[in-house]
């Protein structure tokens, strides 16, 4: 029995002995995070599946057909069944089925499935409870979570302290951002707002800390009130001095674990919570303690997306370093990578320490996909000692990074060829097409409330023409100082409900956009830029238009370009990058890599 296979075997005894039937295990913490601390992955302990997104089902009885499930997105179809036993579970794509539509069909008639409540929402539950109850079936709230009582050697919270984001970086000071909640509380006639999600408490509080992994938040809660008040709950021994005097006497901060009884406190109150960031134990403890609960989204959420001035030039200043590290890589890459010497892990370790010589550096925004040739074709691959592979002569490779500074959060994806041999016309038509998407959607002009899903056959459209696609968004938020992934602007396809494809996008917000193409066992390209949204002046125009700022300037792959299949407003646009890059990229280089930068930005 392999390791994985015990883990199951524990779980399976550990549910009897409660008397449940099943059990539902998420990748998330209590706050509903994307990127969770290490205590939290139970979903990988258990299964060995390492992807920021998935779920997986047990049913008790073994003997059952089948007995187990791994559900993931399109992300993750070759990830999930490189690192999950499929002996010991069924892979299932989301959103064409999902663990609600699993149970409806395999769990025993009248059975006792259970769930975690603090790890999942309120809406998923409902949904789930409904889905069950078909059957006969009821859903069952747990007391602890039985991963919990046989993962033995689980790690604790992280207690490092939590740290004090400057005004000079955030734009606007905590009391202003409390002011504005305050604001739209009593516009709305509400008492209070319960915020869980890690990076809004980080925005509206100005502090950042290091207990999730390439994301600088604190695990804390806050109950923000009408009055401009709000109480911070996190462990006593994180909170520091400097972090006292940061939030003043308006902000009282009490130990994490006083916030249940504190949500019981709001007996008779009107408290706002986000049915999409607030988990269903939280809906739970309002509703027993009599409190009136209206579902609104989390009030920092949109105006944490919209940057000010301050957080959009630090961006700036952010990705002109990052570029210069990027770039320095890239060249070591064309250099060492034809020697046949290079690794994927080796790769991923010489990019970061470029990032590392820039003081301003505080962790990287999530850990490097570097992909070589098959690796590559998994969109969120993470590569490891027993995946790694070397960059082979004439071959793809696919590097998704990115950097947390104090002044701005990057994230960048190039596709590489390595020689010497010249790419054959196949990898060149994908790449060149995955490009024109790209620079379809960086020339984008729309009026005033297109949303996400209105964009996104932009960059797909080069691929339809040829029958292609790929199976991820093409742009998601990014926070400042924050969350690499950050709602609630999306770009992707508005089909199966996905978050945020339906937000309109507003002037001050961040997107990536990252076309791609995945040829299964062979190689995947993709092309990353961040971009801002920006007013554009349209003489005549009637109502207010917008379009891209790049923000991203790192040369592009110019041996994977079919010029033949780029029009001359195509070409413009990658000449214009170019001279942009060497602008502002050219200043911090000097010797060897300079010489190759000129050589990478000349034009097409």
């Amino acid at each position: 029995m392999n390791t994985h296979e015990a883990r199951l075997d524990d779980l399976r005894k550990e549910l009897k002995a409660r008397g449940l039937d099943g059990f539902v295990i998420p990748i998330s913490d209590e706050h509903m995070s994307e990127y969770v601390g290490a205590y939290a992955q139970r979903l990988e302990w258990l299964t060995g599946f390492g992807g920021s997104a998935g779920t997986a089902v047990v049913l008790t009885d073994p003997a059952l057909v089948p007995s187990a499930a791994m559900f993931v997105d399109g992300r993750y179809t070759l990830q999930v069944r490189e690192q999950v036993d499929g002996r010991l579970y069924a892979y299932e794509s989301v959103p064409q089925t999902s663990p609600a539509a699993w149970l409806a069909r395999h769990a025993p008639a009248e059975a006792r499935i259970g769930y975690d409540a603090w790890l999942h929402g309120s809406r998923w539950a409902q949904g789930l409870e409904q889905a069950l109850a078909a059957r006969g079936a009821a859903l069952v709230a747990v007391d602890g979570n039985p991963v919990d009582a046989v993962w033995h050697d689980q790690p604790v919270p992280s207690d490092a302290p939590a740290l004090v984001h400057p005004d000079k970086y955030a734009g606007q000071s905590s009391e202003a951002k409390r002011a504005a909640v305050s604001e739209w509380l009593s516009e709305r006639g509400l008492d209070a707002a319960v915020v869980t999600a890690l990076d809004s408490i980080a925005w509206l509080l100005n502090i950042r800390g290091t207990d999730v992994s390439r994301t600088p938040v604190a695990l804390s809660y806050v109950i923000a009130r009408a009055d401009g008040t709000a109480e911070l709950f996190m462990a006593p021994g994180k909170v520091t001095e400097d972090v006292r005097r940061h939030l003043g006497n308006a902000v009282s901060i009490r130990p994490r674990d006083s916030f249940v009884a504190a949500l019981r406190d709001l007996a008779g109150k009107r408290v706002a919570v986000d049915p999409e960031r607030a988990v269903s134990a939280i809906f739970a403890e309002l509703r027993n303690a009599g409190a009136t609960i209206v579902e609104e989204r989390d009030p920092t959420v949109l105006p944490k997306a919209i940057k000010n001035p301050v957080e959009q030039q630090g961006h700036r200043a952010a990705q002109a370093r990052d570029a210069a590290a990027v770039s320095r890589f890239l060249h070591w890459l064309a250099v060492e990578a034809p020697k046949g010497g290079v690794t994927e892990l080796s790769a991923a370790a010489s990019l970061q320490s470029f990032r590392e010589m820039d003081p301003l550096l505080r962790d990287l925004s999530f850990d490097t996909i570097s992909g070589a040739g098959p690796n590559g074709a998994s969109p969120h691959y993470r590569v490891s000692e027993e995946t790694n592979l070397k960059l082979e002569p004439n071959s793809v490779y696919l590097v998704d990074s990115g950097g947390q500074y104090l002044d701005g959060t990057t994230d960048i994806t190039r596709t590489v060829w390595v020689g010497p041999d010249a790419p054959g016309p196949e990898v060149k038509d994908r790449f060149t097409r995955v490009l024109k998407g790209h620079i379809a959607l960086a020339l984008a002009v729309f009026p005033q409330g297109t949303v996400g899903g209105q964009l996104d056959v932009l960059a797909r459209l080069p691929l339809w023409e040829a029958g292609l696609d790929y199976a991820h968004g093409t742009g998601h938020g990014v926070g400042s100082f924050l969350s690499v992934h950050e709602g609630p602007q999306r770009i992707g396809k508005p089909a199966g409900g996905q978050a945020g494809t339906d937000q309109p996008l507003m002037p001050g917000m961040f997107l990536s956009n990252e076309p791609g193409y995945y040829k299964t066992g062979e190689y995947g390209i993709r092309i990353e830029n961040l971009v801002l949204v920006e007013p554009r002046a349209i003489e005549g125009a009637e109502g207010e238009f917008y379009g891209f700022e790049t923000l991203t300037h790192v040369p592009i792959e110019r041996h994977l370009v079919d010029v033949s299949l780029l029009t001359e407003a195509e070409l413009a646009w990658w000449n214009a990058y170019h001279a942009r890059v060497l602008e502002i990229v050219a200043p911090q280089l000097d010797g060897p890599s300079l010489a190759w930068l000129e050589a990478q930005c000349a034009p097409l």
